[in-house]
Protein backbone atom coordinates (compact mmCIF):
# COMPACT_ATOMS: atom_id res chain seq x y z
CA UNK A 1 0.00 0.00 0.00
CA UNK A 2 1.29 3.46 -0.73
CA UNK A 3 0.71 5.70 2.05
CA UNK A 4 0.96 9.58 2.22
CA UNK A 5 3.95 11.35 3.87
CA UNK A 6 1.77 12.71 6.66
CA UNK A 7 -1.72 11.67 8.38
CA UNK A 8 -4.48 13.54 10.01
CA UNK A 9 -5.89 11.85 13.15
CA UNK A 10 -8.34 12.10 15.96
CA UNK A 11 -9.78 10.83 19.03
CA UNK A 12 -12.82 10.97 20.98
CA UNK A 13 -11.30 9.79 24.18
CA UNK A 14 -8.68 13.44 23.56
CA UNK A 15 -11.24 15.60 21.50
CA UNK A 16 -8.86 18.76 21.96
CA UNK A 17 -5.95 16.99 20.68
CA UNK A 18 -5.02 17.01 17.15
CA UNK A 19 -2.63 14.18 16.20
CA UNK A 20 -0.31 14.04 12.30
CA UNK A 21 1.01 10.94 11.72
CA UNK A 22 4.67 10.64 9.66
CA UNK A 23 4.46 7.79 7.87
CA UNK A 24 7.76 7.07 6.81
CA UNK A 25 11.25 6.76 8.89
CA UNK A 26 11.69 7.78 11.14
CA UNK A 27 7.98 7.19 12.01
CA UNK A 28 6.39 9.60 14.54
CA UNK A 29 2.89 11.06 15.67
CA UNK A 30 2.84 14.33 17.24
CA UNK A 31 0.44 15.71 19.49
CA UNK A 32 -0.01 19.76 17.69
CA UNK A 33 -2.08 20.86 21.52
CA UNK A 34 1.10 20.40 23.09
CA UNK A 35 3.57 19.38 20.97
CA UNK A 36 4.09 15.82 22.18
CA UNK A 37 6.03 13.32 19.96
CA UNK A 38 6.29 9.86 20.43
CA UNK A 39 8.69 7.76 17.84
CA UNK A 40 7.48 4.59 16.57
CA UNK A 41 11.20 3.42 15.90
CA UNK A 42 14.25 2.61 18.24
CA UNK A 43 16.98 4.74 17.74
CA UNK A 44 21.25 3.74 18.42
CA UNK A 45 23.36 6.08 20.28
CA UNK A 46 24.67 6.91 16.50
CA UNK A 47 21.44 7.54 15.32
CA UNK A 48 20.36 9.80 18.19
CA UNK A 49 22.54 13.03 16.51
CA UNK A 50 20.84 12.68 13.15
CA UNK A 51 17.63 11.98 15.00
CA UNK A 52 18.00 15.39 17.07
CA UNK A 53 18.74 17.28 13.45
CA UNK A 54 16.29 15.58 11.55
CA UNK A 55 13.22 15.99 14.07
CA UNK A 56 13.68 19.49 14.17
CA UNK A 57 12.81 19.92 9.91
CA UNK A 58 10.41 16.85 10.29
CA UNK A 59 7.95 18.59 12.98
CA UNK A 60 8.06 21.44 11.26
CA UNK A 61 6.77 19.70 7.97
CA UNK A 62 3.99 18.13 10.27
CA UNK A 63 2.89 21.26 11.61
CA UNK A 64 2.98 22.64 7.62
CA UNK A 65 1.04 20.10 6.64
CA UNK A 66 -1.40 20.56 9.26
CA UNK A 67 -1.57 24.31 7.94
CA UNK A 68 -1.95 23.48 4.53
CA UNK A 69 -5.16 20.90 5.45
CA UNK A 70 -6.98 23.25 7.09
CA UNK A 71 -6.96 25.92 5.34
CA UNK A 72 -8.13 23.60 2.02
CA UNK A 73 -11.25 22.71 4.10
CA UNK A 74 -11.70 26.69 5.03
CA UNK A 75 -11.96 27.34 1.03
Amino acid sequence: MDLPKFLLADNTDYPTAIFVLHTEYPRFIINLENDEVEWFEEFSPEDRKDLEEESTRLISEATDFYDREVARYED
